[in-house]
Parts: C-alpha cells; structure tokens; sequence
C-alpha cells in the first residue's frame, strides 16, 4: 500500500510540456496504450467516495510487452492536491482478476482507453494521458509525487505553480468541460 499527492494541470499543449521534459533531460519510463476497466458496486459506492476498483491493460511500447495490474484506489483527501491511497499488484490472467472482482460484489463500471507517456522528474513522476475523446476530450498531464516541496518544485521546472493545478478528478473535470462545451 502507498500514499500518493497526484494533481492535474488540464488543455496541456502536449507538444510544449514534451519539449520541457527533453530539455530537462528527464527520463522517459512509460509509453502506453491503457485500457482502464474501473469496477464499482451497483450502487457506485465506490466512485462517489473517489476511489474506485481498476484492472489495467498496459501494452507497454517500450518494452513490448503487456502488463495487467489489479489495482484499488481511495481518496484520503483532496484539497489543493489529491492524498490518494493505492493498492496494486500485477497479476497474469485478467479472467481471474474480473473473477475476483465480480465475486467480491463488483461490476465492470466503464472501460477507457488511454496513451500515457511517462518522465521521471526529481523523485517524482510526470504523466501525460490522452484519452479516448470520447472519454476525456482534453490532453492532461498528472504529477505524482510523496511531498508538497518536490511537487512545487516539479512544478516550477514545468514553469506552472500550484494555482495552475486541480485535485478535482478526471470524472469532476469532465462534467466541468461538458457543462462549458454544450
């Protein structure tokens, strides 16, 4: 189990944040197709209370080779940033995990297909996610980190600050979007 601060800065210019990860000289660790299966309860227990039950696809382009994760998440708290708690584990037959997860109560709540490609910068992570438009219509990057000094310091080598970021998540950021876009 791990605690992670994970924020949002949305309508990236995909192309400008690569070039400031290439110029820091960041290290690229992930580039991936995702196909994100979140479960819930019937009732959606779980996506009201902001954490949700995943298994992850992960072709991974790097490495050629896929991946499955098994993965729970819970909202610890959100204030300027997300206090996220995860679980995951990697598993080797996605059959057993849905098994496991219908077993437990749970049903398949939506599946969303995502690239990310991932940079390691200082000790934490920079994501870039573009998914399915269908899904999310905006590009976005996500910082994950364990502190607030290395997240406000992540964030000044990008040139934003901590006002430039959300802890809403992608389902509050996409109901914002569609509210403004109708």
């Amino acid at each position: 189990m791990g605690k992670e601060l994970e924020t949002r800065i949305i309508n990236i210019d995909v192309d400008k944040i690569r070039e400031k990860l290439v110029n820091l000289k960041a290290e690229k660790v992930k580039s991936e197709n995702q196909i994100n299966d979140i479960y819930d309860f019937e009732d959606g227990r779980l996506l009201k209370a902001k954490g949700y039950a995943r298994i992850r696809t992960v072709n991974d382009l790097i490495n050629n080779k896929e991946i499955i994760f098994m993965t729970t998440k819970k909202m610890l708290s959100q204030g300027e940033f997300k206090e996220m708690e995860e679980n995951e584990v990697i598993v080797d037959n996605k059959i057993m995990a849905e098994g496991i997860f219908k077993s437990l109560g749970l049903v398949l709540h939506q599946s969303i297909k995502k690239y990310r490609e991932s940079y390691k910068v200082l000790d934490g992570l920079v994501e870039i996610d573009i998914n399915d438009k269908d899904f999310c219509p905006f590009p976005y990057i996500e910082i994950e980190t364990s502190s607030l000094e290395s997240l406000n310091k992540i964030l000044s080598l990008l040139g934003y600050t901590i006002k430039d970021t959300t802890s809403k998540t992608i389902y509050e950021l996409i109901d914002e979007y569609n509210k403004n876009h109708k």
